[in-house]
């Protein structure tokens, strides 16, 4: 079933990327990540990028659905815990405007099909996520997390193929990039619930790979800018402790569940950085009436 929902996830983009003082660093990232919000981006991106914002709301409702799950687990489990409820609670009301601004501008009838069914299904996890604390509640919420990213990686392919610019593939690549971190962390969080299942552990393994490989082919893009490059050097830096912790766990080792917090949420910080770049450079073609 793991390599079954990686497949489908791997419909968010066209490619998969396979084609081609560290006390400072591990501070816990700002809860204000609302700085790359919605309406931040769309004021600066409406005018030159309307497809631009079209696939950007799509991304974040993809990654955004791996973030609420991780952020539940991270309160459940105590780590952070009062970051991850600030946070929390901006990821829901990011993604409810995300879904506002799609609902609105959305034209395209196959897109819209999508549309419908990643605002049912967020619907179903954000109820889900009011739940108490409990087994039935992480499993639901860890299945719901799946579906929404599946079905969002779906509307984001079908948004970038009405996008006339190169540069809409790497903005969809950088989106799944924090995607694929958010869902490490979470299938992380998961093990530490006490599923130490095969299929949890081959997930994380083939999500772990799936991000290293894409990352390689986000980084040498050459349509990177200063800007873009020193985001994805910091990306690069918090990688080193996440992946660290991953790895120790995967060896049966002791491992810092507070690096995969903080860390995961410093990638996302600096990957929307990137995202912003790439949106502010992508043209939609004018729209059929």
């Amino acid at each position: 079933m793991g390599r079954i929902v990686l497949t489908m996830l791997a419909l968010g983009t066209a490619t998969l990327g396979v084609h081609s003082a560290a006390a400072a660093q591990l501070a816990p990232a700002s809860a204000a990540y609302g700085a790359g919000s919605p309406a931040a981006v769309s004021a600066s991106l409406r005018a030159e990028s309307e497809g631009g914002i079209d696939l950007f709301c799509a991304g974040r409702l993809r990654l955004q659905a791996q973030r609420v799950a991780k952020l539940y687990l991270q309160i459940g489990l105590g780590i952070n815990a009062e970051p991850a409820r600030r946070q929390l609670a901006q990821a829901i009301r990011q993604s409810d405007t995300d879904l506002a601004e799609l609902l609105r501008r959305l034209r395209d009838p196959v897109a819209q099909k999508t549309l419908t069914r990643v605002d049912s299904q967020w619907s179903e996890l954000k109820a889900a996520l009011a739940l108490p604390w409990s087994p039935a509640a992480i499993q639901r919420i860890n299945a719901l997390a799946e579906t929404q990213s599946i079905t969002a990686g779906r509307l984001a392919l079908e948004i970038e193929e009405g996008v006339d610019a190169p540069v809409a593939r790497l903005l969809d690549l950088t989106l799944r990039q924090s995607m694929l971190a958010q869902r490490l962390a979470r299938i992380y969080l998961f093990a530490l619930t006490g599923d130490n299942s095969r299929g949890r552990r081959v997930d994380a393994e083939q999500t772990r790979k799936e991000f290293t490989a894409a990352f390689e082919e986000l980084t040498s893009a050459h349509e990177n800018t200063e800007p873009t490059r020193e985001a994805l050097d910091l990306v690069k830096v918090q990688w080193v402790f996440f992946d660290q912790a991953v790895s120790d766990m995967a060896r049966g080792e002791r491992s810092n569940p507070v690096h995969v917090a903080t860390t995961s949420e410093r990638i996302l910080e600096s990957l929307n950085e990137v995202a912003t770049q790439f949106a502010a450079s992508a043209r939609a073609p004018a729209r059929r009436e």
